[in-house]
């Protein structure tokens, strides 16, 4: 199927931020500290925002907050300590444009219960991480492995 100009024009890349992701010396301690101090509701991983999506308001959507250890390997080839995670709508159409314009693709489009994820570098060497989500499956584990969310 060839797309139009007009077609291509209104795709929507990015529909918003699905996790930030850094570095630190002890992720355990920091989820302790912004449980304590700002209130977060942390698990193993960090925590999730939970919030309700522009374009169907009865729709859930979820971020990610998590920190790493200094010491990571998931951030490279980026040296950069942080990574943060969008949202996208059509992952493997935006990978096909993403080609077409020369941007460095790190990996293959993983496919998980919660969604399709794949990994981009930008022009300053930032690892960025590209998810369509299944925000209904995301819920289901979230609450299978006992998390609540920071709303």
């Amino acid at each position: 199927m060839v797309n139009s100009a007009a077609e291509e024009e209104t795709f929507k890349k990015v529909t918003g931020i699905g996790g930030i992701f850094f570095k630190c010396k002890d992720p355990k301690k920091m989820r302790e500290w912004y449980q304590a101090h700002l209130g977060l509701k942390t698990n193993q991983y960090g925590t999730v925002f939970e919030w309700r999506q522009a374009a169907d308001n009865t729709k859930k959507g979820y971020s990610q907050w998590s920190p790493f250890s200094e010491k990571t390997k998931y951030f490279e080839p980026s040296v950069k300590e942080f990574m943060i995670n969008y949202r996208v709508a059509d992952l493997e159409r935006l990978i096909g444009q993403l080609k077409k314009e020369g941007v460095t693709i790190t990996d293959s489009i993983e496919t998980v219960e919660y969604g399709k994820f794949v990994h981009i570098m930008d022009i300053e060497g930032n690892k960025i991480e590209l998810w369509e989500p299944n925000d209904i499956e995301f819920e289901k584990l979230g609450k299978k492995i006992g998390s609540s969310t920071t709303k």
